[in-house]
């Protein structure tokens, strides 16, 4: 009896262990490729207007867990921008940032509605206002570029209204002196009439 015991446990035992290593092995997590990555920041990117005008190259590399940012843009805000939307989306990647910054210097002649369209995204996206013309897309182009381009004027801490050739700057400066090279800054820029300095200096 013992026995016959003893065999039916063995015989119990085999069949789970026959069972369990018949199972189907459980699947790994899909890998991404380096297609994801880059849609995945593209994504991001794609979701602010003024980001998504840029046209900026995402290039990822999944096994050495880098992305590469490559293009031109036309300010350092810009630039940081871009770079924290890759750094937050793939977090454990390595973003290497190859983004020059150029401001954009295009003759009036050659500006075209389309680039007025991406300024008036841009504007309203920062909460600036612009006029309908497109002198004043143009005007608008230029001064925020040539601010950006600028190390003692804070680019993203002022706002740029250009209204009938008429700018306006508004916002917070660190000092005095940024608040009048921004105002010279807007003055010396062809095309413009009148500079309204609304600038705040931070006590």
């Amino acid at each position: 009896m013992r026995r016959t015991i003893e065999f039916c446990i063995l015989a119990s035992s085999l069949l789970v262990w026959m069972a369990c290593s018949s199972a189907p092995a459980r699947p790994e997590a899909a890998k991404l490729s380096d297609s994801d990555v880059e849609q995945a920041i593209k994504s991001r990117i794609n979701e602010n207007a003024v980001l998504r005008a840029t046209n900026v190259d995402v290039d990822a590399d999944v096994d050495k867990k880098s992305v590469t940012l490559s293009g031109t843009v036309d300010s350092e805000a810009v630039r940081t921008q871009l770079v924290d939307v890759a750094r937050s989306t793939e977090p454990g990647f390595v973003v290497n940032d190859k983004i020059d910054v150029k401001p954009l210097d295009v003759p009036l002649d050659k500006y075209t509605e389309d680039m007025a369209t991406q300024a008036r995204e841009k504007a309203q996206h920062a909460g600036e206002k612009l006029g309908n013309s497109l002198e004043d897309a143009w005007l608008h182009t230029k001064v925020t570029a040539k601010l950006a381009a600028n190390k003692t004027t804070p680019a993203h801490k002022i706002n740029v209204d250009v209204e009938g050739k008429v700018v306006t700057l508004r916002g917070d400066v660190e000092s005095s002196d940024a608040k009048t090279e921004a105002a010279r800054v807007a003055r010396e820029t062809e095309g413009v009439r009148r500079v309204v300095n609304l600038l705040k200096v931070k006590s």
